[in-house]
């Protein structure tokens, strides 16, 4: 399963940042996905019209379908195995 993660540009920033738990998730479980850096400041539009707040991390899967929760909600169910179960919404901005 391909998807996207929609996260802040500070990569290097580990610990409880919540772009990183997300991250190293991903990473643990072993799922391929690609980074997307979204604006750190700003009115972030992409992420509002995605996902209804300002709020990273965020993922974009291949059908264009978002899935955000809390960080530590989100790297728990990847690490459970359940990402493809998420709750989803269909954003009408495209992508």
């Amino acid at each position: 399963m391909a998807v996207k993660l929609h996260r802040c540009p500070n990569l290097w920033v580990k610990g409880p940042h919540p772009c990183w738990k997300v991250q190293k998730a991903l990473d643990d479980a072993g799922i391929q996905y690609e980074i997307v850096k979204e604006k750190y400041f700003g009115p972030r539009s992409e992420t509002v019209s995605r996902t209804g707040q300002k709020r990273f991390p965020w993922i974009e899967f291949e059908d264009g379908s978002v899935y955000r929760e809390q960080s530590r909600d989100m790297a728990r169910r990847i690490s459970e195995g359940k990402l493809k179960e998420a709750p989803r919404a269909q954003a009408s901005a495209s992508t």
